[in-house]
C-alpha cells in the first residue's frame, strides 16, 4: 500500500482521461495497492466503502451467487477501462454482486464516500462516472442476453478475447471447474468445448492454467457480444475499452 503518483492514475484509461484537475482532486485520496488473483474487492450483501481501479494488466469480474450458491455466474468484468465499487449506485448500499481480482496486478483504491464527494465539486467528474455507469449497465445487460442465445464455446471464446484485451497476456491461471462456474454452466460441458479448442490448437491446458495459442480461430469461435459493447463504449466514452 503506498500514495499514486501521476503516472499511477494513468494506468486507468478511465482516470486517464479526466482533466488534469480533476484528476489532481482525486490523487490525496487515493492508495495504491497490490492484488493477487483471487483477492476480493467486494463481497455480496456488504457495505460499499471503497471503489477500486484497476491498472494496467490488473483485471477484475463481478459475480452473482446462485440461490443455493452452488455456484457464482460472472455478470462483468472489469480491467483498466473501468472501476468496481459504488459506481452504478453512487453510495455505501450493500452490493449485489462480488468483486474479485481475476489477474494480480496494481489496483487503485478510493474510499467511495470520498469518490462521491468530489463528484459533487467537479460536475466533469460526476459527468464521466455518469458516462461510465452507463456503460458498465450496458455489459451487463449484453451478458445477459449473451448468457441466453449463445453457445458454451461462443461464450468461453468471447471471455478468453475479453482478457487476453485487458490484460495484454494470454495465459490465465484457471481450471475449467471455476470456468465453468464463471459460465454457469456444468464442467461436462466446458470439458467438451475445452477439449475441442485444444485439439485445434486453440489454446492449451495445464494444471489449473489456460494459455490462448491462436487468437485467430478463437476470434471465429467467439460471439459478437464484445463487438457490441466495445462500440457501446466508443459512443460513450470514446477510447477507454481495451481493444486486442
Amino acid at each position: 500500500m503506498s500514495a499514486p503518483l501521476l503516472e499511477d492514475l494513468s494506468r486507468n484509461a478511465l482516470l486517464a482521461t479526466l482533466n488534469e484537475d480533476d484528476r489532481r482532486r482525486l490523487m490525496p485520496h487515493m492508495l495504491v495497492f497490490e492484488m493477487r488473483n483471487g483477492d476480493l474487492l467486494q463481497e455480496a450483501g456488504e457495505e460499499v466503502i471503497h471503489t477500486w481501479f484497476p491498472c494496467g494488466p490488473g483485471m477484475a469480474a463481478f459475480s452473482v451467487a446462485t440461490h443455493d450458491h452452488a455456484m457464482a455466474v460472472e455478470v462483468a468484468l472489469v480491467g483498466r477501462e473501468g472501476a468496481i465499487g459504488g459506481i452504478v449506485s453512487n453510495g455505501h448500499v450493500p452490493a449485489f454482486a462480488t468483486a474479485q481480482v481475476r489477474y494480480g496486478g496494481r489496483f487503485l483504491r478510493i474510499k467511495t464516500a470520498a469518490l462521491e464527494q468530489l463528484k459533487l465539486d467537479s460536475i466533469s467528474l460526476r459527468h464521466w462516472f455518469s458516462r461510465y455507469s452507463d456503460c458498465l449497465l450496458a455489459q451487463v445487460f449484453q451478458t445477459a442476453a449473451c448468457n441466453a442465445t449463445h453457445t458454451i464455446a461462443q461464450r468461453t471464446a468471447k471471455w478468453l478475447l475479453a482478457a487476453i484485451a485487458r490484460t495484454g497476456d494470454c495465459q490465465f491461471e484457471m481450471t475449467q471447474e471455476q470456468l465453468a462456474e464463471m459460465l454457469g454452466v456444468g464442467r461436462t460441458f466446458v470439458t467438451r468445448v475445452v477439449s475441442r479448442l485444444r485439439q485445434d490448437g486453440t489454446i492449451e491446458t495445464r494444471r489449473g492454467v489456460i494459455i490462448v495459442r491462436n487468437e485467430e480461430i478463437l476470434r471465429r469461435t467467439a460471439c459478437t457480444c464484445t463487438a457490441t459493447i466495445e462500440n457501446h463504449f466508443d459512443t460513450v466514452l470514446h477510447g477507454i475499452y481495451p481493444v486486442a
